[in-house]
């Protein structure tokens, strides 16, 4: 059976911000005719599971203002630096909120975080050979950053905390949860970094 192709009619921008633009688009459905769907295109992002010698990985706390709380997290960010490769801006969100170089990176998993109402994807990173940044080179947190809470933590506590309900952030259940996979494949399963981004 051939999937119906839904074709956009219309095109109508209702917000453009710094991070985000929200459009409504009219589009054609399988059951005949038009429906309207709000639409959030904004910057992809990328996210780090920052894995050491002995099965720790880094998760970061900071406020979240939408859902009015602080959230465990990976280090990730947004691309917007154009045309950055995505290992590079993945090293940069690694230093500047968890202080910390990688020496070997793989490709985890991508991710559509939202696609209900958004175009947004995460690519998310595994990180090795993890060193220290050294003090006088680290970056100079600000906004809700400045707050960060940098912690430690095995990676199945990671998981467990992740199936207790205390992770939360849909990049980090999806990196935590796809590191541990790895691992117990053997590493099988990762991708290389070159790997060509979600379309």
């Amino acid at each position: 059976m051939t999937a119906f192709a839904h074709e956009t009619t219309s095109r109508t921008e209702k917000y453009a911000g710094p991070v985000f633009t929200v459009y409504t688009d009219e589009i054609t459905m399988s059951g005949g005719g038009t429906a309207h769907r709000d639409v959030v295109v904004n910057k992809n992002a990328v996210g780090v599971v920052a894995l050491d010698e002995v099965g720790r990985v880094v998760l970061i706390r900071q406020y979240r203002h939408p859902v009015g709380k602080q959230l465990w997290e990976l280090p990730a960010g947004l691309c917007d630096v154009h045309g950055e490769d995505l290992t590079v801006t993945a090293r940069r969100e690694l230093a500047e909120e968890a202080d910390l170089h990688a020496g070997r990176l793989d490709l985890l998993v991508d991710l559509h975080t939202s696609p209900g109402f958004s175009a947004e994807t995460i690519r998310i990173f595994l990180a090795r050979d993890l060193t220290a940044v050294p003090e006088d080179e680290r970056h100079e947190r600000q906004e809700e950053e400045a707050d960060i809470e940098i912690c430690w933590v095995d990676l199945d506590e990671a998981v467990a905390m992740v199936l207790r309900g205390e992770v939360t952030n849909a990049a980090a259940v999806g990196g935590l949860l796809a590191a541990a996979r790895a691992r117990d494949d053997g590493w099988a399963t990762l991708r290389p970094v070159d790997t060509p981004p979600l379309a």
